[in-house]
């Protein structure tokens, strides 16, 4: 009896012992499988935050210095190109196989489609963008025709005979090279500009319409407590409710007042890439203009960061507070054809030379480039830079009333 219960005894211990081990490989199973899946979920996640996060940083570039209309990038940006290259092959290698068959689908069928041909899902994120511009466009629009409490504001044009006053903090001097009738300008072309170059007296400009758009749409400016926002990059923001759009709502409201048609576009340009801002921008104003005859085309922008973000030139008329103002126009000398240059400083010069007597301080000089920047559409095109990072929204809209009276003057 005693030997038997020994026995019995062993073979329970055994069976304990295996049931034991067999527990602790399923532990061990489930959680190196566990890792594992993680380790691909992790993978995928920072993958996807670094493209996020390189989207971003394309929104939070500011104006190159180079020509856009050439298609060059800068060095920089060639290799955030290579390493978002190489974070994408990085994507490929760690997919399934259910995802590579989708994929290899979609590259068979887009094989035959010819370079510049939009595929159908293009054509759909196209549609979405289009979607949230029109939103933002009603909602801008509604609230810009209110005052805070709901109240229907009325629009006060613009007085003569305001005292002026220049008030920039730490302003930066203005560097120019050539001055004419009082127009100061910022030569960075090798042209030698003579007085028949710049004489404003011969030109014969159409303003039955005019055209307002932004290259770069999600500039901003420095939040507030009247325009307090969320920014999406830099001082740039998607709420057009807070960005230069909303400086060409100012404008396009006053130019009305004083019986103008105006086109306001507020269409993305530079987001949700920044790279390629001017061909887009191209191509929609050559849309417009295909039924709508305009020789006074704005590009409207706000001053890029530099190594200052906190400058602000601040002009002060009557007593309204307003950003300064700064036309920059393209040439060119960058050997791309602009058989519009002349007229279009001379269109420049002739409505600084306006400001000048009766707001003086409200433009800095003028600033003459290399690049061309879609200035060569009409012989009236210019690039008009409203403020800086460090100015507040609402100086840059009441620089709006001072500039739609100078171009009506004219």
């Amino acid at each position: 009896m005693f030997n038997v219960a020994v026995i019995r005894l062993k073979d329970l211990i055994k069976f304990i012992f295996l049931i034991t081990v067999v527990i602790a490989l399923m532990i061990f199973c489930s959680r190196f499988l566990y890792k594992k899946n993680f380790k691909k979920i992790n993978i995928r996640q920072k993958i996807s935050n670094n493209i996020s996060g390189y989207v971003k940083q394309a929104v939070n570039k500011e104006l190159p210095k180079i020509d856009n209309d050439t298609g060059k990038v800068e060095e920089n940006e060639i290799k955030q190109n290579k390493l978002l290259n190489a974070i994408i092959g990085l994507e490929l290698g760690v997919i399934n196989a259910k995802e590579k068959s989708v994929d290899d689908n979609t590259e068979k069928n887009n094989a035959g489609k010819e370079v510049g041909q939009i595929t159908d899902s293009e054509k759909k994120s196209e549609k979405v963008t289009e979607k949230k511009t029109k939103e933002n466009e009603n909602n801008s629009s509604s609230e810009q025709e209110k005052t805070d409490d709901g109240a229907k504001k009325e629009l006060e044009l613009a007085k003569d005979d305001q005292k002026t006053e220049v008030t920039t903090k730490n302003p930066i001097a203005d560097a120019y090279t050539k001055k004419y009738k009082g127009v100061k300008i910022k030569n960075e072309t090798s042209y030698d500009l003579t007085d028949e170059d710049l004489n404003p007296e011969k030109l014969n400009i159409d303003k039955s319409n005019i055209i307002i758009f932004h290259t770069h749409t999600c500039e901003s400016y420095t939040s507030s407590k009247k325009y307090a926002y969320t920014p999406t990059g830099n001082f740039r923001t998607t709420d057009l409710k807070y960005s230069v759009a909303k400086v060409g709502d100012e404008l396009t409201k006053y130019l009305k007042k004083y019986n103008f048609n105006v086109i306001h576009n507020k269409t993305y340009h530079d987001y949700p890439s920044y790279n390629g801002s001017y061909s887009r921008s191209l191509a929609t104003v050559s849309n417009i203009l295909k039924n709508t005859k305009a020789d006074i085309i704005i590009d409207l922008h706000r001053d890029a960061i530099g190594s200052y973000s906190g400058y602000a030139p601040t002009v002060k008329i009557g007593d309204d507070e307003c950003a300064q103002i700064m036309f920059v126009i393209g040439t060119d000398g960058g050997k791309l054809k602009h058989p519009n240059w002349k007229s279009n400083l001379q269109f420049a010069i002739k409505v600084q030379e306006k400001a000048n007597k009766e707001y003086p301080g409200l433009f800095k000089p003028i600033i003459l480039r290399n690049s061309r920047y879609n200035q060569h559409l009409s012989k009236a095109a210019c690039i008009i830079e409203v403020g800086s990072t460090g100015n507040k929204l609402e100086q840059c809209m009441n620089s709006m009333k001072y500039l739609s009276k100078i171009i009506n003057d004219i």
